[in-house]
């Protein structure tokens, strides 16, 4: 039997209790200005060079779920449009993945001068997050950018679906998320420079997919598009804007082998464009919302389904 005293204490206590009220950004915020063609020395420059500062990625990225395929392209875009340092967050097996040694690779050619970091965090650990942050710091000077790729998929009719695997999907989708952008987040707010956190929601926050059936997924992408929202709103006074992406189907190793043929022919089927993305698709998105050019975009969810999600 429930203890009715302490029901009834804590219900009296309600009343007296006070809450804290969410501070927004005023006009005269340095933070949160916009930029304009105003700015000191703008009007010298050539068309071609605002063009390119328009889109210009300065500082250094977090990237979770580094050793993915779509998180490498997006990777590869931050450092083609000037970001100076990536540290990577991953597990040991995904940086030991062929794809993973190859891209990695590839981009400390390309890119020599770029300090690129490797560093195995368990994302949903909150002690393991915090030391790849300040690791990260230490060696690259600054976090202005957080991108949120780490996540796991899974598909299970809803009645057979345990207990287990429901938690293990939020974990590592949603609460992980969580913990990289609260860490992150604190050190923006430490440095009082800005930044811009981007998540990876999906379409499958906004509507039920076909024909697999995924409740726990679905669930975990829905719960990232409130999670922006409400970081929006409580940190955009201290200039960090805080956006996602959802990516329809992507031609990824998750929706490859022969057991998803018949699946792939669905999900392209009921594509206006007839196919699947590829993941240098999703790049120019995180551009946008990593640069000058979206520095008014703020608490938005940004759909690259290839108009599957018009149906």
């Amino acid at each position: 039997m429930a203890d009715s005293t302490a029901d009834t204490y804590s219900r009296e206590t309600l009343k007296d209790r006070t809450i804290p009220f969410m501070i927004l950004s005023d006009g005269q915020n340095p933070l949160t200005a916009p930029i304009t063609r105003r700015t000191p020395g703008r009007s010298i420059l050539e068309p071609s060079e605002i063009a390119r500062l328009r889109f210009a990625v300065r500082g250094n990225a977090i990237v979770t779920g580094g050793a993915g395929m779509l998180a490498l392209e997006a990777v590869r875009a931050l450092l083609e449009h000037g970001a100076s340092g990536i540290s990577l967050f991953d597990l040991t097996p995904s940086f030991e993945s062929a794809h993973a040694v190859s891209a990695l690779a590839s981009l400390r050619q390309t890119f020599p001068n770029a300090k690129i970091l490797e560093k195995v965090v368990d994302i949903t650990s909150e002690e393991a997050v915090n030391r790849g942050v300040d690791e990260t710091v230490a060696e690259l000077g600054s976090a202005d950018i957080l991108l949120c790729f780490a996540g796991v998929v899974g598909t299970a009719h809803a009645e057979q679906l345990t207990v287990p695997q429901w938690r293990r999907m939020l974990d590592i989708n949603t609460t992980g998320s969580w913990i990289c952008a609260q860490a992150v987040g604190k050190q923006m707010i430490h440095q009082n420079t800005g930044g811009s956190i981007v998540f990876t929601a999906s379409i499958s926050g906004h509507s039920v997919n076909f024909p697999q059936p995924q409740v726990a997924y679905n669930v975990s992408k829905g719960a990232l598009l409130q999670l922006k929202s409400s970081l929006a709103a409580e940190w955009a006074r201290y200039g960090i804007r805080v956006n996602s992406v959802s990516p329809g189907y992507m031609d990824t190793v998750l929706n490859e082998g022969d057991g998803l043929a018949s699946a792939r022919e669905i999900w392209a089927s009921r594509n206006p464009m007839g196919r699947m993305g590829d993941p240098s698709e999703l790049a120019g998105t995180v551009i946008l919302l990593c640069s000058p050019a979206g520095k008014y975009i703020n608490g938005a969810d940004i759909l690259v389904d290839g108009g599957g999600s018009v149906f």
